[in-house]
């Protein structure tokens, strides 16, 4: 046997060495040694579970307790070599340690297997990431919420089909988004149920003839529970799915919101202004201001969803049990990670940095006939049936189109051409605060339920 396959763990079955090109094709260190706090507090757990067993000597875990220590300084202060030819981030760190504290380093696979192990580690990995998410998400929806109190009596158009449809204010708009991403969080917390689920013990596929203590881990790693099925725990990837789907639809609302944002900074809109520090200029054109952050964002919303596209297509087709397709579930998962949590934080950052400019908002108003189903509404408050309302109204808006005004531009006579039930009080239905104030209700959008709903999400938050 070679030098070169000898250093593999598995290389007693070997009689020729792994080409470099092949080690470069199946190693995953470059990329999974972001899971080593995991796998070392993984590690840990195992060793005290095994000492507590009997099934190595106390000398033994304090050996492994020490290695460890040594091992995460030396991985956190940079000094640690990562090997190649180790392939993973588990065997880099089983052989250092080995290196450091003797046999009790061999000693620590005991009972286990890459394939267990691997999948508790994406599992811890995954639980931590849940938790920077919704610490993110609590930010960027504390800076809706003082947005939308801000603004809570701010008009401005609200749209159907990008046309003008009724008047709502700008901080029922941002609330909105607010329902969203919390649906997000929610979204999450419920995914880290089913995460938070324990695979060591499983060992390759069939379990293990050690008499281990599977519930002992769990506990000592803060999982609500084992995975009941050995074949299941070291194979499924649901979990890793069902979080990038979360991360999909959470991205899907940024995109939202980025689009409007790209719109109503657009000079023929004109509704905010972005700070400074979230926008760029143009190489060629100094008049430009463009919203980078808010268009990126866009972007790297097809990014997430091709990340689960990537880990359904990898999961499709695979027999049970664990199969090395399984090493790609990473790059996408940790992609996904980076990418919600890079897009959270700066969101959070960009909406304290949004100037509203209410006198855009108050002159669009003033071009889409917003008030027309306010006046369909008086109508049949006065008694007409409301399918006649709408048709009155329908004539009114042509008549007001032809003249070149708004409704309330049309005098109290040409108003009574459409209906004889109209009086002089429907000047106060027809503007824009009047709009707005009617629709006093729960999830409606008069300022004062605007700021009663602002109470309502900081009590959630």
């Amino acid at each position: 046997m070679t030098s070169n396959a000898a250093q593999y763990t598995w290389a007693g079955r070997f009689s020729e060495p792994v080409s470099d090109l092949v080690k470069r094709y199946t190693a995953s260190v470059d990329f999974d040694q972001r899971m080593w706090r995991q796998d070392i507090r993984g590690s840990l757990a195992h060793a005290r579970m095994l000492a507590k067993q009997g099934i190595i000597a106390a000398a033994d875990l304090a050996d492994i307790e020490r290695g460890m220590a040594i091992v995460a300084e030396e991985i956190e202060s940079g000094k640690f070599e990562w090997s190649l030819d180790l392939e993973d981030v588990h065997l880099n760190i089983e052989k250092r340690l080995t290196a450091l504290v003797g046999d009790a380093g061999k000693r620590l696979h005991t009972g286990r297997s890459r394939n267990d192990q691997v999948a508790t580690d994406i599992r811890l990995y995954l639980r931590d990431a849940i938790d920077d998410i919704q610490l993110l998400l609590k930010q960027f929806r504390a800076a809706l919420v003082d947005l939308a109190e801000k603004e809570a009596a701010t008009p401005m158009p609200g749209f159907t089909h990008l046309q003008v449809a009724q008047p709502v204010t700008f901080g029922h708009h941002m609330l909105a988004y607010f329902e969203m991403f919390g649906r997000d969080g929610e979204r999450f917390a419920d995914c880290k149920k089913r995460v938070a689920r324990l695979p060591l013990g499983a060992a390759a596929l069939a379990g293990t003839t050690y008499p281990i203590d599977r519930q002992f881990v769990a506990e000592q790693l803060g999982f609500e529970g084992v995975c009941e099925n050995s074949l299941d725990a070291v194979s499924d990837r649901d979990f890793a799915i069902e979080f990038t789907a979360a991360c999909a639809l959470l991205m899907m609302h940024i995109s939202r919101l980025s689009e409007e944002l790209v719109m109503w900074m657009s000079p023929r809109v004109g509704f905010i202004q972005i700070a400074d520090r979230f926008c760029t200029g143009s190489s060629i054109m100094p008049q430009k201001k463009n919203p980078d952050v808010p268009e990126l964002a866009r972007g790297k919303t097809g990014r997430v969803y091709g990340q689960l596209m990537s880990l359904l297509t990898l999961m499709k087709s695979q027999p049970l049990a664990y199969n090395k397709d399984n090493q790609e579930d990473k790059e996408p998962l940790f992609d996904a990670v980076d990418t919600v949590t890079d897009t959270l934080r700066i969101f959070a950052d960009m909406a304290g940095g949004i100037t509203v400019k209410p006198e855009a908002m108050q002159a669009a108003l003033t071009q889409g006939f917003a008030t027309a189903t306010d006046l369909a509404d008086y109508l049949v408050k006065k008694g007409l049936p409301f399918r006649d309302a709408h048709e009155a109204v329908g004539h009114a808006v042509k008549a007001a189109e032809f003249k070149g005004v708004d409704l309330p531009g049309l005098t109290l006579e040409e108003l009574q051409q459409f209906s004889p039930l109209i009086e002089t009080d429907v000047y106060t239905v027809l503007t824009v605060a009047g709009s707005l104030a009617s629709r006093n209700h729960v999830g409606g959008t008069a300022p004062e339920q605007v700021r009663a709903a602002v109470q309502r999400a900081r009590s959630r938050l």
